[in-house]
């Protein structure tokens, strides 16, 4: 690995920073959020489940948000000290 790729996102510029890291991140944010709406509508129109489908998609829904929080607090740590070293 080079030395200039080491310190990149020391020397950076934050606007330059934050427009390459921050769109992927919104954007994966947005396809999760619509993921649960279309999620939402199918089971809503199914014959079975009916409200209990989308009460336990309610219930699962934030549970999986924090466990992507979780993840990607602890994938950005580990990318962050990677290059503080």
């Amino acid at each position: 690995m080079k030395e200039e790729s080491k310190t990149y996102l020391a020397t950076e510029k934050v606007e330059r920073l934050m427009g390459k890291y921050a769109l992927p991140c919104i954007i994966s944010l947005l396809v999760g959020a619509l993921y649960n709406i279309v999620d939402q509508v199918f089971i809503a129109n199914a014959d079975y489940p009916g409200s209990f489908g989308n009460a336990a998609n309610t219930v699962a829904f934030p549970l999986t948000v924090i466990a992507l929080a979780i993840a990607v607090m602890i994938g950005d740590g580990c990318l962050i000290s990677q290059y503080k070293n």
